[in-house]
């Protein structure tokens, strides 16, 4: 099973360095809720990089311009940030754009994608 998860943000120094300077000036309005629960102000969350490091799942990371130039069918179909499935019918929303808002921290992330992980192989 591939994860392939987009951030609501575009990709580049300039871009990381507003998106930055957003979370820190009005968190409440940053808009894209995987970005603030997967990293800080400046560096990736401790415990999501275990996570990621240790997980056997194949996960895939984007940003909207980068999904985009690699799935230009995707263009306009979902709502970000999202985490998608990659399954034979094509891509699949795994984790919705809602879900991810309601989340509170990396943690709550991590034990969602472990329950659907485990759903989606019990439906085997």
């Amino acid at each position: 099973m591939r994860l392939i998860f987009i951030y609501n943000a575009n990709s580049g120094k300039r871009n990381a360095y507003l998106d930055s300077l957003h979370k820190v000036i009005s968190p409440k309005t940053y808009p894209c809720s995987l970005c603030d629960i997967t990293y800080g102000v400046f560096k990736i969350r401790p415990e999501w990089k275990a996570f990621r490091e240790s997980s056997n799942l194949d996960m895939q990371f984007y940003h909207i311009d980068e999904f985009i130039a690699a799935y230009p069918e995707s263009k306009n179909v979902f709502d970000y940030p999202i985490v998608l499935k990659e399954s034979s019918e094509g891509l699949v929303v795994f984790i919705s754009k809602n879900e991810l808002d309601a989340l509170k921290n990396d943690r709550e992330l991590i034990d969602l994608i472990k329950s659907k992980v485990n759903q989606s192989e019990a439906v085997r």
